[in-house]
Formats: structure tokens, sequence, C-alpha cells
């Protein structure tokens, strides 16, 4: 007999498997109700089987008029609660009522346990659901006690069919009005191929959206190979079993009703968790049962990963596990930035619960938070700003008591001293004694910074930082050094791959610009070449004019290339993203002068905080835009408004999916540049592609951004507490304060001491820190005192051991480094801007480009401890020299290429040059002199790599000595400059 390899071989591959490994009964397509869509035989054989009683109560044992009622009341409370409410909670019938499902039994339960194995799970091939006999029938599926909970259509890929021919077949031939695929009728619809399995929730013919149900392959998506079978196998022998189904049921599945800000209903959305939302909770709450409280997780998790629903999924199930027979957490603690969130926790708690009330969230501050402890509230929601303050006045109600601390969006914030306040706060023996000594404060508090044994902290975020990993992740030795790693991961790959958010780096465009400046004084005075520099970048790119040329580049592209091609539907809006406030009102009236002019019926928003003078006038944003602020997300969403101009405002957490173009003005790296364009990366049935107009960043910068935190990101190594003993030697060596000063400082402070006996302390220290230290002193005094706060701060929470005198120390330099004032810099370049004027000014967008990521997981460095306390010595040189430099550099050179060429010189060779390694060993061990020489060869080499791209420029380098000897001095300057 051969291997059935048709689309029927894997039918029965599942349907066999469901039987005999998970307990399955298998169901008859003729037994199936095409009037009310149940499985009438083990509807009843279940109601006879548990339910005697009521059967015959209700007279529905027997075909009749009676079953029929019931069976019409089935169907209708179906339509209006859906399938996952009424297997909950049963339905109510005339005198009586039934149970359609009994849930998971408690452990020990004994009729409980003989209720669920009650339950008939059952499997029915080729399933002929419609009244028109013309219609194909479902290749399987799953019902619970008569009711249908699953559909499945199956391809093979032997067969040249895949899980998208799956998906079609349910667009194309499925038809939504059929009572069994009415919404809420069943709990999901998979598309199963041998390779992936999709689900969709709410089918709609071609309008369905089917979301990938997979368990990620080397971060990105698809399912890894798998040796015991089909890559897919996990579906039918993993998720589907009964107990997991079961669990699925009363955790997780859910049917979600929202309201928009008018209060009327939206329609109703059916939820089902997504593969790595199931496999995070559950990983999450078997090992907080295993280890029970005093742990710390990293959840990486992309934006799109659904991370709210996994948040309020994991809290709510918290509450209920035990580790040694008792409570493992008392109180679940969600710390979160989003009120959306507290809603979501709220609504789901009650959905699963049925007890709204052991949820509290905090508006008010410590007197609620009080009370709902004393309330027995199991779930406190607060923000990240108010739980520190909160926490510090919580009263003795939290002694003896576990938490459970579930951050949204974890940064480094945890740490440091609002992690002690929260951890002190919570601690089990956090109050403090009558005859407490100033060393048992001391101690106390080194204690308070440690994860406490009463708590856990799930810390989820998409960006973790190098302090976020060492705080949060798993440590993991290897190869002498100690790494640390999330506990589970969703990456932005797999995010993008499944198409849950899109790449914003797909269609990214540089646009370069390019004036000529000029000078307006008769002499020609001297000016810091550095400092001058940077202000003259800054005058050209706020220059009113500037502004108006680059208002409308984007103006016209929105016209052109969005609203004309008529992306998301013609419903796209566009963010600008710009470097300060000021330069948003410039943007937002030069939109509105050109928008008028273009006789556009678009208009602007703008967004930013406070209330600011411009044109001689205070301005805020609902001056400017004629709304309140607390409308701008709403309005953006309507017509005529089109363009969101913002200024740190709106660049991290803000999810529209609307939103499809950005234009970009500010200079972005890291975490912000990954956070502001992944605004753009929500999905929408209509939204396929998005556009990235860059005006200050390169794309080498915008890629080591994203580079990250496409894959896991995984710390290299932990920082070295040992720099903590090198920056307190420094410092005591400065003898800018004695250690008496120190000690008296503490007892004051923790005995709880008015200010003024502190300050005449730090007064004293601050009068030899002006009188001892010269300019360099004091700059190195004060950058390693940062360091040091900075970094105990951070360590404190993750070291095994504590250390007094850091503690001492750390405390006494919070209130010393605040007074120390900045050393008197003159400003060397002051008076420029007055003497120069704009000459030219011109913008050209690059060819736009995908910017590929690596497909390796990222490591970053660890926490830096270098103080950073350098002062740079100013470069002088003529105006018109600075002038010509900078025109030279970023101006119209009398190349034949001068644009390419004007970046190769700013950018491309003294980059190459810096690299040189004989330049770089010459540098560290040798002088000047002997650098120079180094770096001259150095500029060779790198001038003769780029002989077949920039023949011009070699040309000129070889031929002209001037231009040679220039060239050498600028990139010597430049590179020397910052590598000493």
């Amino acid at each position: 007999m051969t291997t059935d390899t048709s689309e029927k071989g894997l039918e029965t591959l599942i349907v066999r498997s469901l039987i005999d490994d998970a307990g399955y009964a298998a169901g008859d397509p003729n037994d199936f109700d095409r009037d009310h869509a149940v499985d009438l035989t083990k509807l009843f054989a279940f109601l006879t089987a548990t339910q005697p009683d009521a059967v015959e109560a209700l007279g529905i044992g027997e075909d009749g008029p009676k079953r029929l009622q019931f069976l019409h009341r089935l169907q209708g409370e179906i339509a209006k609660r859906g399938v996952i409410d009424v297997l909950r909670n049963g339905v109510k019938h005339g005198p009586g009522s039934v149970e359609l499902f009994f849930g998971t039994p408690t452990p020990g339960n004994v009729k409980a346990e003989d209720l669920f194995a009650a339950n008939i799970f059952s499997v029915t091939r080729q399933l002929h659901y419609s009244k028109d006999a013309t219609k194909l029938s479902l290749d399987a599926a799953l019902f619970i006690n008569g009711l249908p909970v699953a559909t499945f259509e199956l391809k093979n890929s032997l067969t040249k069919q895949t899980v998208e021919d799956a998906i079609e077949q349910y667009k194309r031939d499925r038809d939504p009005k059929e009572l069994l695929f009415q919404f809420g009728r069943c709990v999901v619809h998979f598309a199963v191929d041998d390779h992936e399995v999709r689900m969709c929730t709410h089918l709609k013919g071609k309008a369905s959206w089917f979301l990938p149900f997979n368990k990620g392959w080397n971060d990105g998506t698809g399912n890894p190979p798998n040796p015991h079978g089909l890559k897919t196998d996990y579906l039918w022998k993993q998720v589907l079993t009964k107990r997991n189904l079961t669990d699925i049921l009363e955790n997780y599945a859910q049917v979600v009703e929202e309201k928009d800000d008018r209060g009327k209903k939206k329609p109703p959305k059916q939820v089902f968790p997504r593969f790595h939302q199931l496999d995070v909770v559950r990983k999450l709450l078997a090992d907080a049962v295993a280890s029970g409280a005093g742990r710390r997780y990293l959840i990486q998790h992309s934006a799109g990963s659904g991370k709210s629903n996994s948040i309020a999924w994991l809290g709510h199930q918290l509450i209920g596990l035990e580790t040694s027979g008792k409570p493992t957490f008392d109180t679940v603690i969600v710390v979160t930035d989003r009120r959306v969130l507290d809603k979501q926790i709220r609504d789901t708690i009650k959905q699963f619960a049925q007890v709204s009330s052991i949820v509290g969230a905090v508006t008010e501050g410590s007197q609620q938070l009080r009370g709902y402890l004393q309330q027995g509230k199991k779930i406190i929601i607060t923000t990240v700003q108010k739980f520190p303050f909160i926490l510090d006045e919580i009263g003795d109600g939290h002694r003896g008591r576990t938490f459970a601390i579930v951050i949204d969006e974890a940064h480094s914030s945890q740490g440091g001293r609002a992690a002690a306040k929260m951890n002190i706060a919570l601690a089990a023996n956090g109050a403090e004694e009558e005859d407490e000594t100033v060393e048992d404060t001391i101690n106390r508090v080194m204690e308070a910074r440690k994860v406490l044994p009463n708590a856990s902290y799930f810390a989820f975020t998409a960006t973790p930082k190098n302090k976020t990993l060492e705080i949060f992740g798993a440590a993991v030795p290897e190869g002498g050094k100690v790494r640390h790693v999330p506990f589970h991961n969703y990456s932005m790959k797999q995010a993008i791959e499944e198409g849950f958010i899109l790449d914003v780096l797909k269609h990214y465009t540089p646009v370069e610009s390019y004036y000529r400046l000029m000078k307006t004084v008769e002499e020609d005075p001297q000016f810091d070449t550095k400092r001058a520099q940077k202000k003259l970048r800054r005058y050209v790119e706020s220059h009113d004019h500037a502004i108006r040329k680059k208002a409308e580049i984007m103006i016209d592209h929105f016209h052109d290339q969005v609203i004309a091609h008529r992306k998301i539907g013609g419903s796209a809006r566009a963010m600008v993203v710009t470097s300060g406030i000021r330069r948003a009102i410039q943007y937002f009236h030069a939109f509105g002068e050109y928008l008028k002019e273009r006789k556009s019926p678009y208009q602007a928003i703008v967004a930013f905080s406070g209330e600011h003078e411009y044109g001689g006038q205070k301005v805020t944003e609902t001056s400017l835009n004629g709304f309140p602020s607390n409308k701008i997300g709403e309005t953006i969403q309507k017509d005529p408004y089109r363009f969101l101009i913002v200024a740190d405002k709106f660049q991290t957490g803000y999810d529209e999916p609307l939103l499809h173009t950005m234009y970009v003005d500010k200079t972005l790296s890291g975490i912000k540049a990954v956070q502001t364009l992944s605004r753009l990366n929500r999905a929408h049935p209509q939204k396929h592609d998005t556009f990235v107009l860059d005006f200050m960043n390169d794309v080498d910068g915008i890629e080591a951004s994203f580079e990250d935190y496409y894959r896991t990101t995984i710390l290299s190594e932990e920082t070295d507490p040992n720099k903590l003993h090198d920056l307190k030697s420094r410092l005591d060596g400065y003898q800018v304060y004695s250690w008496e000063q120190v000690e008296d400082l503490v007892a004051l402070y923790l005995g709880g001491a008015d200010r003024d006996k502190l300050d005449p302390i730090l007064d004293a220290c601050v009068a030899v820190y002006k009188a001892d230290l010269d300019e360099d002193g004091q700059v190195d005094f004060k950058g390693k005192a940062k360091a040091f706060t900075r970094t105990y701060g951070f360590l404190a929470a993750i070291l095994p051991y504590s250390n007094a005198e850091w503690e001492k120390l750390s405390i006494f330099l919070n209130f010393l480094t605040p007074k120390l004032p900045a050393p008197e810099e003159q400003d060397l370049s002051q008076g420029i801007i007055e003497a120069i004027d704009m000459d030219s000014y011109r913008v050209e967008a690059q060819a736009a480009m995908s910017i590929a990521l690596s497909d390796t997981d990222a490591e970053i460095g660890p926490v830096p401890t270098s103080d950073g306390g350098r002062k740079p010595e100013p470069e002088l040189d003529l105006l018109s020299n600075i002038l010509k430099t900078f025109n030279e550099m970023f101006g119209n050179i009398d190349w034949k290429d001068a644009d390419k060429i004007g970046k190769v010189i700013a950018e491309e060779l003294p980059t190459k040059v810096a690299a040189d390694k004989a330049y770089q060993n010459a540098m560290k061990n040798s002088d000047k002199q002997n650098a120079r020489i180094e770096h001259d060869k150095a500029l060779e080499r790198a001038v003769i790599e780029l002989l077949s791209d920039h023949t011009e420029l070699f040309k000129q380098f070889s031929d002209n000595p001037s231009f040679k000897k220039w060239l050498s001095e600028t990139i010597f300057s430049a590179t020397y400059a910052n590598a000493s």
C-alpha cells in the first residue's frame, strides 16, 4: 500500500491523531443539524449523561416540539452571546437551565474531574454544513458537546496546494451567511497545510483576515523542521488537546465589545490567541509556579505582537497560581503608560472571572491604593509615573504578601531609585524600626534595591536597552562571560513577515540639503570651528526659506505619491517629525500657507507640549489647531486633516493604522529612531506599504539603529562592578569632600533633618570644588560623580552583595552634583549667525531604497561606566575659512558630481581613514606628528580605493597640491580630534 500524499491523507492523519491520541470521539456528518448548526447526537448524549433531571424537566429527551423550542433557544443564545460564552455559562430555558460544558477541575475535586471527563470532544470529517446540497463539504470540524468550535480547510504541498489555497477556499466558497460561519458561531477557522497554520475568527468573504498561527522559525515566520512528523502537527498534538483547548476557552478566547469616542458601540470582535501569546503566557505561568515569587522575566515582543492581550491574559491567570499549596502571588500590580490597558484588563477579568471587583485602577494616589489592598483587590493597575510615589506611602498592609509586577514597555526607569522605592514599599519586612540606626537604614535601603524574595517582575518591551536586559534578562554563562537574554522573544522580523506590522525601511528615501552662505561683515573675525559648524547647520535648516522649501517637497510628495496612488484606500495620513517646538510651529505655518496656494483640500495639525512664544505672541496646540489637545488623536483620523506635525509627541506608543508616510527633519538614532519610524508600521486591511522621506539622517545610521531590535537582542556581557571602586577612588582623590562630611549628611538625611541642616555641608564642598579645582578638574569630577550615581543606581539592583560605602556616597553625590556649577566656558562661536546670511538653498531626494537588516541576533554592550568628563579644546578659525569649508563640504562645489563628492569628503573618507589600523595605533601609541604621517598614508590608500567610483576626486587629489593639502588637513582634523 503506497503512502497517501493527498489532501485526504492529511485529513486522515489529523483525525486519527485527535481520536487515538487526544481522546476525541468520531463525529458522523449525518448527525449535523443544519437548521441549528449543532451535532444533535453528541449534544443530547452529553445532556442526558450529565444532567438527566434537567433533560426530563425540560422535556427535551425525545424529538418533539419541546426539543425544537430548546434548539431555537440555544441557537438564539449563541447568535446573541457567541459560542464561547454559551460554553462557559450555559443556557437558561423555561423553568430551568443547562450546562453546555464542564471546565477544568480544581486539583483533588473528584466530582469535577468526572464532569470534565463527561465532556464529548468530537471531530467530524467532510461536514456538509449547508442546506444547499450543491455546496462543498468542510474538510473537518471540531465540536464540544455537539457545539461547533473550530473548522478546518486542509491542503497538501505535495499536491501543489498550500495554506494560501485553503484561505482562498474560505474566502470564495464559504458563504459567511451560512449559519455555521456566522460571527460567534465557531471560535476559530483554521487553514492548514504541512508547513503553516493560519486562523480567522470572523469570516467575511473576501474581507476575511487570516492571521498566522505559527511557532516561528529563525526569528521569522513559518515553523521549525519537525524530526517526528509534520511541521504543523503541534496544532492537533498540542494546541487542540482536551485540556489545552479547554484552557484557551476558559482563559484566552473572548468576544470583545468596544465603544467609539461618542460611546457608540463598535462591531464586536472575537479574539483567539496567537501561538506566541499562548506560548509566552503558559511558559511564564509554569515557571512562576515552579519558582515561586522573587524571579525576573524579560519578554521581548515586537510591536504588532498583541502585547496588551498577552499582559491581560497573564495578569488574570497569575492570580490563580499556587506554589506548594499556597497562592504564588497575593496581588498582581500592572504598571503601564497606556490607559487602554487598564480597561482591557478589567474587561478581560470580567469575562473570565466574572468578578470585576477584584481589579482596581489607581487614579488618585496612595489612599486609593491602600484601600484596594484592604478591600482585597487582586489586580491593581497604575502608571509608571505614579507607581514609585504611591508605593512609597503604603502602610503595613503589604507585610508577608507576595506580588507579581507586570511592567508594560519596561525600560531602565524600572531600575535605580524608582525601583528602590517600589521595593521598600513591597518588602516583606519593609517597615522602619523605631530604634533604627543610620547603618540599619542603609542596610534596609540596600536590601530594598535588590530583587525582593516576595515579588516577581514580568517586563514586556519591544526594544530592550542594555540596562533592561541586565536587570530583567536571564543570565547565561558563555565563554567566561555572562550574557543576558530575553525569557521569550517575538521578533520584529517575525511580526513583519507575518504581516502584523509593516516594514518601515522598505521604502526609505534620504534627502540631501545643499546651500551656500555668505559673509555680511567686512572684518574677518575668528570663531570656534566645531561650534560654528553646528550653529551654521542649525541656522540653515531652521531658516524660514529652508522650512518653506522642505514643506513644499513634503506636501507635493504627499499629493503626487500618496493621495494620487490612493494609499490606504485614499485615507492615508502623514507625520512630520521635527527637532523642536519652534521648528514644529514654523512647519505648521509653512504648511498652512502652501496648502492654500496649492488649493489643497487638506490641513495640518501641530502637536507639542506647553505654551510657547512665536511671532510675538503666546501659542499652544489648542490656539493653533482650534480644538483641544486631547482631541488630536481622533481628529487626525477625519478629513480635512492629513498631516500631523510633531515635536516630541506621538513618537512613542501612538498606534494609528492610517499613518502611511513620515517626513523626518530631526536627527534620530538608537531606540528613538526605531520607536519614531515604527509609528508607521501598524497594519490596516488596505495598507500595503509605507514611505519615509528623511531630511536629517543617513541610511547607515538608520540601519544600525534597527539592527539591534530586528531579531533577539542580547546583552554581550555584564557591567563590571569594579568600575565603581575605580570611580570612588578617583572622586575621593579630588578631596572635594571628606568622608566625615559624607557620613554626616547621610545621617542627617536619613534621620529626616530639615533642608537647612544639609546645605552647609554641601556648600562647603562646592566652595572647595570652585577654589581648588581647575576647569579640567571640575569637568572630570562632575562627570565622574554623575557616572558613579548612574552606575550604582543600576548595579545595586542586581549585584549579589551590598556595599555600604557605595550607598552612602551615592546618596551624598545625588545631593552634591546638582549644586556643582558647570565650568565657565566662553562661547567662541558667539556672533557668527549675525555675521552671515543665506545665499542659496536647495534640497534633493536621493533614490528610494529598501534597507535590509542582518539575519543574526544583535548583541549590545553593557552599561557604560565611563564618565565622559572631558572638555574639548576650541579650534579657532577665520569666519571666511569656516564659511569656505562649510560651503565646500555641504554646498555647490564645482564638480561634475558635486553631491556625491561632498558626501564622500564629509563622511566616507573620515570613516575610512579613522578605521585604518596603522593610523589608529599611531594615535594611541605615538605623538601627533607621527600620527599625521600615518594619517596621510591612510588617506592616500582610501582615495585610491575610491578611484573607480570617483575618478574626479582622485585626479584633484593627485594633480592639485592645494586641494590635496586642504583635504589632508580637513580629514586629519576631523579624525584626530575625535579619537584623542
